[in-house]
């Protein structure tokens, strides 16, 4: 018996299941950022230019918007998971499995990613976003060459900050019969005492966490010079 075999007795059998519950936390990560990312672009983008003080100001939409984006915020996502199943069921045909578990992970990503790029952009200076409507530049310019590029470190800060968020959340949808790594920790490591397959997941996750931690990092000082 290898060095290997005695450190990971009930791993090294089931390595082919690691590496699936592996890729589904992958495949959760990237189909929920894609979906999410864009959505939340889209909505972050809205919150900033409909605010009392936005390029579009509309009090009414803006509270309506931010009112619905806390409470999905505010809300467990375990919570969620129950709370959307029939629509879930609707969207997918089935509330179990990994791709099930995009619907939830996208509801529960969207407005917390929104509310971090409605920040990120309200950092931009103000003096730049006037001297644009000073030169007649128009909204729609506004908010892509100005707010978006001035903007894109705080962009790119807020997204690993949001992925991390999302990768921790992928873990809870596994647990919970969505797959992943997640999954794997609970059904074999948990329920069956096998510590080292627990040990396993929770590395896998956490390097999954740093490398998305490094991209971002690295993304960031690029933008910045």
């Amino acid at each position: 018996m290898s060095f290997l075999d005695q450190l990971l007795p009930n791993v090294t059998p089931i390595w082919d299941i690691v590496w699936q519950s592996l890729w589904e936390t992958l495949y959760m990560t990237l189909a929920t950022g894609l979906i999410a990312g864009l959505l939340g672009i889209m909505l972050g983008i809205v919150l900033l230019v409909t605010d009392e003080n936005g390029l579009l100001a509309n009090p009414v939409l803006y509270n309506i918007l931010d009112k619905v984006v806390n409470i999905f915020r505010s809300l467990p996502f375990i919570i969620l998971v129950a709370l959307i199943y029939p629509f879930t069921r609707l969207v997918v045909g089935t509330a179990i499995g990994t791709t099930a578990s995009l619907v939830p992970l996208v509801i529960s990503t969207v407005p917390f990613f929104a509310r971090q790029i409605q920040n990120a952009l309200l950092e931009v200076d103000p003096g730049i976003v006037e001297a644009a409507q000073a030169m007649g530049t128009s909204n729609l310019d506004i908010i892509f060459r100005v707010y978006l590029k001035e903007g894109l470190a705080s962009i790119i800060r807020v997204s690993a900050v949001t992925i991390i968020n999302l990768i921790g959340l992928t873990a809870m949808a596994g647990a919970i019969g969505g797959g992943g790594l997640g999954n794997l920790a609970i059904s074999r490591g948990y329920n069956r005492y096998q510590s080292d397959v627990i040990f396993v997941a929770t590395v896998l996750i956490l390097i999954i966490v740093f490398i998305s931690q490094a991209i971002g990092n690295y993304l960031v000082k690029k933008v910045s010079h």
